[in-house]
């Protein structure tokens, strides 16, 4: 987006990062989140650059193999809860962040937990984290089905709730596959349910 290149970032150092490290499927979803992400900031009165950065970063650490991610959660004091530990492609999200903070100098401290949130959320997270942990899994590409659709409504109008729907999704999909569910996602998911309800 351009933007973003009227800014002290650059965007095309970053595309170039991407394209050497993720696959280009990845990529494109990665550019969607980027533009789903700064469209629901606009319609929220949100930094929409902000937004668009978090956005292209949030998948930086996607394809790390399990291996590199413990490694790295472990030197930067991450906490790692026992389901990282079966399954530490969860950490990607958190671990995306360090590697915008280290290889592209970000300081930015509300970008930087929008890019950690993106997976399981966290409650009491801002709502540019909001917008991208929405985008993540509402973006066009996840598919046209009633209720991603009826998700994507809801998040025009009130982030927090279309957090929750999120969640719900997620969490259907994880019982109904018989997956592991980290607790920090039931966290999020009630921590959003409630904001709706104040």
């Amino acid at each position: 987006m351009s933007t973003l290149n009227n800014t002290h970032w650059d965007r095309d150092s970053i595309l170039t990062w991407l394209n050497d490290n993720v696959p280009q499927p990845r990529l494109q979803h990665i550019l969607r989140v980027e533009k789903m992400a700064q469209a629901l900031a606009k319609q929220h009165q949100l930094n929409e650059i902000q937004a668009a950065q978090a956005g292209l970063m949030h998948d930086l650490a996607k394809y790390f193999q399990p291996e590199r991610l413990l490694r790295l959660a472990r030197i930067h004091h991450l906490p790692i809860d026992p389901i990282d530990e079966a399954n530490p492609h969860l950490l990607h999200a958190q671990v995306s962040a360090i590697v915008a903070q280290e290889e592209f100098g970000l300081s930015d401290p509300e970008i930087v937990s929008a890019i950690s949130n993106h997976t399981l959320g966290q409650p009491q997270m801002s709502l540019l984290s909001c917008a991208v942990f929405i985008a993540d899994s509402l973006e066009p590409g996840r598919g046209d089905r009633p209720n991603l659709n009826h998700a994507r409504d809801i998040s025009q109008q009130d982030l927090y709730h279309g957090v929750a729907l999120v969640c719900d999704l997620t969490l259907k999909h994880l019982v109904k596959t018989q997956r592991l569910i980290h607790p920090r996602m039931v966290l999020t998911r009630n921590w959003a349910w409630l904001q709706t309800q104040s």
